[in-house]
């Protein structure tokens, strides 16, 4: 019962992170899936690395991931 006050004292903190969180991994999931060029890798690596890697997925789709537009 004391890690559920504990989640509802914080609640206005978490959400924030949480939305943050599922928007990079959304807008980065679309860029995987329609971006057809990358640094290394293939789509479906970074597609999974996206996905299940939290917020540093993401992140490193976009630094090191992203390949150059032609």
């Amino acid at each position: 019962m004391d890690n559920l006050q504990f989640f509802l004292d914080n609640l206005a903190l978490f959400l924030p992170l949480v939305l943050l969180e599922f928007l990079l991994m959304i807008a980065a999931a679309i860029h995987v899936v329609k971006h057809p060029h990358y640094r290394f890798g293939t789509k479906a690596m970074w597609l999974l690395i996206v996905l299940l890697v939290q917020i540093i997925g993401p992140v490193c789709y976009f630094v090191f991931g992203r390949g150059e537009v032609e």
